[in-house]
């Protein structure tokens, strides 16, 4: 049983915590992005307004054809016909998804990581108001031509740590 200065000892180290990490995210979304990162944030930007605007040919050509998609936590979606029916599928609840913390983006070499907590909303067919969150984890590679296209996307990257 914890008596109350390690209780209060526990709080003002968990507080401590969150003013660090609320710190260090400001650093990393104020940092001035390479000529890379910021082609890899450019494609999921783009690759997010083709979606809201239900764009299927934007939304399939920010994917390389052999991407992995998790549409919902232990749902794996290979097959790139599949994954455009998902996306179809998905427009049906005119989602809007916003990323109001930002954005971090690593590169290394022709490989980028991008993580951003995600808001979506959106209504169901029947008028239900329909409102998400998440963490946002996609792995992108450097084609050929310049061009980063994602080749593996999980909107559920918190889902362990919420169960």
């Amino acid at each position: 049983m914890m008596n109350k200065r390690s209780i209060l000892a526990t709080l003002v180290m968990c507080l401590s915590m969150t003013a660090i990490f609320s710190q260090k995210q400001t650093v990393m979304q104020t940092k001035t992005m390479t000529k890379d990162e910021l082609a890899v944030l450019q494609t999921v930007e783009t690759m997010t307004k083709a979606f809201n605007g239900k764009d299927i040919e934007v939304v399939m050509g920010s994917y390389q054809k052999d991407a992995l998609v998790i549409f919902e936590p232990g749902m794996q979606v290979r097959n790139f016909k599949q994954l455009k029916e998902m996306f179809l599928a998905a427009f049906a609840i005119n989602p809007k998804f916003e990323y109001p913390q930002g954005h971090e983006v690593f590169v290394n070499g022709d490989n980028a990581t991008h993580i951003a907590p995600w808001i979506m909303s959106g209504t169901a067919p029947d008028g239900t108001q329909i409102k998400q969150s998440g963490l946002s984890v996609a792995n992108l590679r450097k084609q050929k031509d310049g061009k980063w296209l994602l080749t593996f996307d999980n909107p559920h990257g918190s889902y362990l740590m919420a169960n």
